[in-house]
């Protein structure tokens, strides 16, 4: 390897073509990855962010983005062979919600290739691109990874193909998988095979997944390092053995300490190593202090890419959520410790959106996966450390959670201190819950009673969107969100505020239907709810299960994995429209079919809610009466 790099030729990004490569002088090439998105050399794209930290460690990268796999395969062939392995990613999204709605209709569009449009990389390109890799060069290592891998390690339910799959290595024929977030194991890997290991070599490296040989699998089915899963083959005879495994490999992946996770499928063990422990702020700052040209490759000049414009001039402050919620994916792929950049990495990255050609002063999101846990942990670390929940949050807030909101706050101020900057805008989630959440110490209180009216004056673009995705207690238990209580309160904040300060802003309220839980009348009580509450509802979506999530394992068993007890779950295209049908109660052709369906259920007092003409003796505002 050049440690160095010497090159005939300076480019700014990793190159992309045979004429890149020869304009640098490189004869070789260490790693090539082949990504399903375009090139986009932007600390929020993964194959980015993995091949500038290759880079920087010394290693020759190039990336393939969005290589043609319909045609005579020249896009895997043209660059040759690396001289230490592959990387493969399907992109910064999982293909198949990027290809389907949640009826499973094929969309459009595609955010991430350029001029939106769709059809640019196949359903499962993990699988696709690396079977492509391994059938043109049997010999060299494939290395796959993203989120679409990263949330298929194991033995998995596919809604898009209603069927059990088993971990993406079977059928991607890859050598070895990442999961979660790849800096530290990438460079890992790297090393090894430059010291002449092979794969079969590296099978302990953290946060990584492989195949053995099925004589490898544990004899004793747990201990303090291990647990073995119930095999591909149990799970695929009996629904409720891939539910119980779900909630192992829940409570192990959200662990400061995790065990190694062995599952038999066939005649090969998939073992699973532990989790690296969280980031530290020196290793997250190293990786967003790369230099990132925040650009798209020039080869898109004069093309429009969707994903970019919402990713521009937007800065991401941390990693990490512990917020748990069963249908989201973040705590399986980021992990639930937060890992914080430090304000100075923060202001730096602010200081080159700022010198952008296109800046006009305002920052689109100063945010992160869930925007206001920044710099946030236990109070004890040693508590945490022997934590096994898989929420800080729920069912209630840890007594351990330092909930201060001061340090997102010091940021606040500093970047908008800058020069150039009007505004920066927190266009990521808010977990409102965490903000108002009652500490024992009055200091934060105060604190975070002033983030929340900081954040509604000076952080919102008009429109603050917020995600109570129900008003039912059941289904928000099911779904580890609070009390719709909760949003009521924050909603009277916000109201207090607006009026305070002379504004006229929206709360715009995201909601789920069909969720694990959710009945028809669940759907009902949630269109009057909302109506008392002025809002016609625009956020909404139908409940879409994705690889590993508590809800998408409850979808698939028919059973809750902590608990094991029957849960009902809307599954068909009539009982997922009858439950959306509330969503829109106020549209004319709704009405006559609610009507009948409320009749149906003897749920009268809320047809007086949503159509008081039809009862002479509505009283607005009256309570809903809950069926027992």
């Amino acid at each position: 390897m050049d440690s160095n790099n010497n090159q005939q030729y300076k480019q700014p990004w990793l190159p992309t073509t045979k004429k890149e490569l020869d304009r640098l002088g490189w004869d070789y090439v260490d790693v090539i990855i082949f990504s399903g998105d375009a090139y986009i050399d932007h600390p929020s794209m993964g194959a980015a962010v993995i091949g500038r930290v290759l880079e920087t460690h010394g290693y020759r990268v190039a990336i393939v983005p969005q290589p043609n796999w319909q045609d005579d395969l020249r896009d895997f062939k043209k660059l040759g062979k690396p001289r230490l392995f592959f990387g493969v990613s399907a992109g910064a999204m999982d293909s198949m919600v990027n290809h389907y709605t949640a009826a499973r209709r094929r969309r459009s569009d595609d955010a991430y290739t350029p001029d939106g449009r769709s059809g640019a990389r196949p359903d499962y390109p993990t699988i696709v691109y690396s079977k492509i890799l391994k059938d043109i060069f049997p010999d060299t290592p494939v290395i796959v990874g993203g989120i679409e891998a990263s949330l298929r390690r194991l033995s998995h339910y596919d809604y898009w193909q209603d069927k059990l799959k088993p971990s993406i290595l079977i059928d991607s024929k890859a050598d070895m998988l990442i999961y979660g977030m790849g800096e530290k194991p990438i460079i890992d890997i790297a090393k090894g095979l430059e010291q002449g290991k092979t794969i079969t070599d590296l099978t302990n490296i953290p946060q990584t997944s492989i195949l053995l040989p099925l004589s490898s699998l544990p004899q004793e089915k747990e201990s303090d390092k291990h647990y073995v899963l119930n095999s591909f083959e149990d799970c695929s005879n009996n629904k409720i053995h891939q539910s119980a495994n779900f909630k192992v490999i829940e409570i192990e992946s959200n662990k400061w300490h995790s065990r190694e996770l062995w599952q038999a499928c066939g005649n090969y063990a998939i073992k699973v190593n532990k989790t690296n422990e969280p980031m530290t702020q020196e290793e997250i700052d190293a990786s967003f202090d790369l230099p990132y040209t925040r650009l798209p490759h020039p080869k898109y000049k004069g093309k429009h890419i969707p994903a970019y414009e919402m990713i521009r001039h937007s800065i991401n402050m941390h990693r990490g959520c512990f917020g748990g919620c069963a249908f989201c994916t973040i705590s399986a792929h980021q992990g639930k410790f937060i890992a914080s950049r430090s304000k100075e990495s923060i202001i730096k990255e602010a200081k080159k959106v700022i010198a952008m050609d296109d800046f006009k002063g305002y920052i689109s999101d100063l945010g992160g996966p869930s925007a206001n846990m920044y710099s946030m942990h236990g109070f004890d670390l040693e508590i945490c450390q022997k934590c096994a929940r898989p929420s800080c949050l729920h069912p209630q807030p840890c007594v351990n959670l330092n909930n201060d909101h001061s340090q997102l706050l010091d940021v606040y101020h500093s970047v908008d201190a800058l020069s150039g900057v009007k505004k920066s805008f927190i266009g990521s989630g808010v977990r409102y819950d965490l903000s108002m959440y009652r500490s024992k110490d009055e200091r934060i209180n105060r604190i975070n009673e002033k983030y929340n009216e900081e954040l509604i004056v000076k952080h919102v673009s008009g429109r603050l969107k917020v995600a109570p995705e129900h008003v039912s207690d059941v289904v928000l238990m099911n779904m580890r969100k609070p009390s719709f209580d909760t949003f009521i309160s924050f909603k009277k904040i916000f109201d207090r505020v607006n009026t305070k300060h002379a504004l006229n802003q929206q709360l715009i309220p995201y909601f789920i239907s069909s969720h694990p839980g959710c009945t028809e009348a669940d759907m009902a009580e949630l269109a009057a709810k909302t109506k008392l509450l002025n809002f016609h509802l625009e956020q909404v979506q139908d409940f879409t299960p994705t690889p590993m999530t508590v809800s998408s394992e409850a979808y698939y068993s028919g059973v809750h994995p902590y608990t094991l007890k029957k849960i009902f779950t809307a599954k068909t295209k009539e009982e997922k429209e009858t439950q959306r049908k509330y969503f829109f109660w106020y549209k004319n052709e709704n009405r006559l079919d609610i009507i009948a369906s409320l009749k149906k259920l003897k749920r009268e007092d809320i047809i007086a809610v949503l159509y008081p003409n039809n009862n002479r003796n509505y009283i607005a505002n009256r309570p809903i009466k809950r069926n027992k």
